[in-house]
Order: C-alpha cells, then structure tokens, then sequence
C-alpha cells in the first residue's frame, strides 16, 4: 500500500512538474518577440514610433535652446541704446543666440522709424521664429490620429483572421479565436501608445511656444518703452 502511495505521488510531482515547466517555457518570450506578433501592421506603427522620437527629441532641443529668455537682454540693450551705440546694442542681440535676440535685433536696425512700422518689423520676426519652432509639430498631430487608426485596422485584421479561420476548419475553439485575437490586443495597443506619446508631445511643445510668443510679446513691449522715452537719447 505504502510502495502505491509513494508511485502515485511521484506521477502526480512529475505532472505537477511538467505543467510548471511548461508554463515556464509558454512564458519564455521576448518583448520583441511578443510584439511582433501583433500582425503586419505593427511594421508601420514602430515606424511611426521612431520618427516620432526623433521629431520629438530633434524639437526639444531647438525649441529649448530659441525659446530662451535672458532677462537681462533688454537692459543691456537699453543701456548701450541710452549711450547712442547703437552697434554694441545690434551685437549684444546677435551674441544671444535666441529668438527673442533675433527679434529686438529687427527692432534695434529700424530706429528712427515710425514706432508702428518699428512694431511690425518684430512682429514680423517674431511669427518668423515660431514658424521656426512649429516645423514638424504637424507630423506629431498627423501621427496621433494616424497610429491609433493603424492598430483598428489591425484589430479588424485580427477580427477577419478568426472568421477565415473559422470558416475553414469549422472548429470554433480556443486556439482559433485566441490566435487574433491577441494579435488585433496588440496591434491595437500599440497603435494607442504612439498615438498618445504623439499627442502629448504636440501639446506640450506647443504650450512651449504659447509661452515663449508671451515673453517675447513683453519684450517688444518693453523695447518699445525704451525707444519712446522722451530724453532722446534712443532716437
């Protein structure tokens, strides 16, 4: 009796083991691997993903760098204005490197102007440099309603490879259904997270840009006051 206990217990340990074993084993795949098996359509979404890494860190980078704001730029630029060397003023704009240097650069070189065409002109750089930063922020608006569309048409891939399936072997079991079914999961997920990452850098490069047209909205406002004062120096 005991010697069939102990044959009993040693099949169930090994049947234990082999389940186990076989769990390890179905769960021993890569997240490449796993991706990938989302379908065709998960080639174009990791497109799609890489250029939107690039465009979002090629963006980061120029806009952080345009976008900057010396606080100090106008008051030199006042000082050497006040002094009637209006050169040192022009190259203490260009040693900026910014937008907002750029900007009070135009306005410097149309002194003696109408204070109205001196406004436009900045202006008129102002909407130069934004245009500048808003390159390529539409590729991320496109790609956040392009990626998500690509992971449904996936999903519907997935939907018509169970039915196909279905259709030809007449076996409506588990196997057949989970097969797209994941894949349409996959694809459809992936196609959501381009999408969102997309979206969200779109946003918040432009509330990037929303900030810089206000600061340098101040700054004209500023440079303006400087040219109006009425000792004349700045004239």
């Amino acid at each position: 009796m005991h010697f069939l206990l102990q044959i009993q217990n040693d099949t169930v340990a090994k049947a234990t083991g082999a389940v186990i074993e076989g769990a390890v084993n179905a769960k021993e795949v890569s997240v490449l691997e796993f991706v990938f098996k989302g379908g065709f359509f998960i080639i174009p979404i990791a497109l799609l993903l890489f250029y939107t890494f690039y465009v979002i860190a090629e963006r980061y980078f120029y806009i952080a760098k345009r976008s900057k704001i010396d606080s100090n730029l106008v008051r030199d630029i006042r000082d050497y204005l006040n002094a009637g060397n209006l050169e040192m003023a022009v190259s203490v704009a260009d040693r900026a490197n910014t937008a907002s240097g750029y900007v009070l650069r135009e306005g410097i070189l149309t002194i003696g102007r109408p204070i109205s065409e001196i406004e436009t002109n900045m202006e008129r750089a102002a909407n130069i440099e934004v245009g500048e930063m808003e390159k390529k922020l539409g590729h991320l608006g496109l790609i956040a309603g392009i990626a998500p569309t690509l992971g449904f048409i996936g999903t519907i891939s997935g939907v018509i490879k169970i039915f196909y399936s279905i259709s030809q072997t007449e076996d409506i079991s588990i196997g057949n259904i989970s097969e797209g079914l994941y894949e349409k999961m996959i694809s459809s997920g992936a196609g959501l997270v381009v999408g969102i990452i997309a979206y969200s850098a779109y946003h918040l490069f432009n509330g990037k840009i929303d900030a810089f047209v206000l600061s340098i909205q101040k700054q004209v406002l500023d440079f303006v006051n400087i040219i109006q004062r009425p000792n004349g120096k700045t004239k």
